[in-house]
């Protein structure tokens, strides 16, 4: 089916359409020539009318029952208005009536794909190029197939084999970066953008994919010229622009990132994922009400975009308003409870505001969703010792090396604890573990508890490490 059609409809085919229609009304019979039908079929198609469509293949069929044209239209529309077994039998009949039609296996494959019936698919596939005279959508179908199995190392040959054949297939660049992403192949992908881009250097989807494979590695000025050339070549390239934000914001560029997610406007509607990163990136620059506002923005236009309730409430939290700042922690929670650092900010707000019961509970969901956060580990340990909860928070700290073995931090933490819980032997055992760990850090005992910076015990131990 053309994407132009509706609007290319030409007067001949335009004439049919209403002459079929003045048909129906006088409830009689007109004879069409078969691309009088087609335009017809094609008419319905574009106004989303599969059932008068298939109405009228049956006039086509009756009057020209030997078309296998019609029997492949007619199964099209029975798999998109998923009557397989129907699509199966009318697919079987054109085959009778026309079987070198690549177009009957390309539909038989398409529909055994969708039901997973992969090897049936891939033999269909290998049939219509066999009979097609163009090859290149072929084997992007037979790529897709490979992808739904798992398999992407399989699915990247045949979409090299797709593109060298039509190197102006954007969806083939696409679904290559896709597969190279879910292999974690970002090298491979740099390297055949490049040579991809030396044979067609005006191609702003390959420049784009190139720079999704740089930012990928975290080579964010490389990344910026390339989507820059993506820019250059389509300057309306929405999504090179958010991308190119993307990258900024990576390299704390939040002004330049600012003006370059609002270039986006220009190009398509804004979003609630724009106007988010916006908010960020003033938040980042430390503009409150800019970022506030964008924050709102981006929840005006979607209700659950959780981490643009979360910025308002970091906005709130800068401000010290943190009992504001809790309905929209609570907020964010709500869309997605699993975040450990909306329960972060929450656990942070509550300690604020001296509710250290709840405080404690939200650290407990902190460390639940992300173990390996050391700070969280620090600071919830930090509450229960100004609690007076001195075994709580040895036990904390013992718990938080188990997940973060190689955090010198915490042997730290755990030394000054165990201080002052009158446990110098274990303390010093811990403080030599630190000190192998990290001798460079044992500054941190000292800011914790000052008064350990007298300890004769404690600065020979450090002395045998740092000479």
């Amino acid at each position: 089916m053309e994407e132009e059609f509706f609007f290319d409809f030409s007067d001949d085919a335009q004439r049919s359409v209403e002459r079929y229609e003045e048909m129906l009304r006088n409830q009689d019979q007109y004879f069409f020539d078969a691309g009088a039908f087609e335009n017809i079929i094609d008419y319905y198609i574009e106004k989303s009318d599969p059932v008068k469509a298939l109405q009228v293949i049956e006039y086509a069929l009756n009057q020209h029952p030997y078309a296998a044209v019609f029997l492949i239209k007619q199964a099209q529309l029975f798999f998109i208005t998923d009557q397989l077994d129907k699509a199966f039998v009318a697919l079987e009949k054109a085959e009778m009536l026309e079987a070198s039609e690549s177009e009957i296996y390309v539909l038989r494959g398409n529909i055994y794909n969708s039901l997973e019936r992969y090897h049936e698919a891939l033999d269909n596939f290998q049939k219509a190029l066999e009979t097609a005279e163009t090859t290149d959508e072929i084997l992007l179908h037979i790529a897709y197939v490979y992808q739904n199995m798992l398999d992407y190392e399989s699915a990247i040959v045949y979409i090299k084999r797709s593109l060298e054949l039509n190197m102006e297939n954007k969806d083939g660049l696409y679904e290559l970066a896709f597969c190279y992403d879910i292999l974690d192949k970002q090298e491979e992908s740099i390297k055949f953008y490049q040579e991809y881009i030396d044979n067609d250097p005006y191609s702003y989807a390959a420049w784009y994919n190139l720079a999704n494979s740089y930012h990928k590695l975290d080579l964010f000025e490389k990344a910026i010229d390339a989507y820059d050339y993506a820019i250059l070549i389509k300057d309306n390239f929405a999504s090179a622009y958010y991308n190119k934000g993307n990258a900024l914001v990576q390299l704390d560029r939040f002004a330049e990132a600012i003006e370059v997610y609002k270039e986006t406007f220009e190009y398509e509607p804004p979003n609630a994922d724009t106007y988010c990163a916006i908010g960020e990136c003033y938040e980042k620059l430390e503009q409150m009400d800019e970022a506030r506002s964008y924050y709102k923005k981006s929840v005006k236009m979607d209700v659950k975009m959780a981490d643009a309730w979360f910025g308002i409430g970091v906005t709130l939290n800068f401000e010290e308003r943190f009992f504001e700042s809790l309905h929209f922690y609570r907020k964010a929670i709500d869309l997605d409870g699993e975040n450990p650092d909306f329960w972060f900010a929450m656990a942070d707000a509550y300690y604020k505001l001296g509710q250290i019961e709840e405080s404690v509970a939200a650290y407990e969901k902190v460390l639940e969703y992300n173990p390996v956060d050391v700070e969280a580990w620090l600071d919830y340990s930090t509450v229960l010792y100004e609690q007076g909860r001195l075994l709580e928070a040895s036990e904390t700290i013992s718990e938080a090396i188990k997940n973060n073995p190689d955090a010198a931090e915490l042997y730290y933490r755990m030394v000054a604890y165990l201080f002052a819980l009158g446990q110098h032997n274990e303390a010093l055992i811990y403080l030599e573990t630190a000190l192998v760990t990290d001798p460079e850090k044992h500054y941190i005992l000292f800011e914790y508890l000052p008064q350990l910076s007298d300890n004769r015990l404690i600065l020979d131990v450090i002395h045998k490490f740092i000479k």
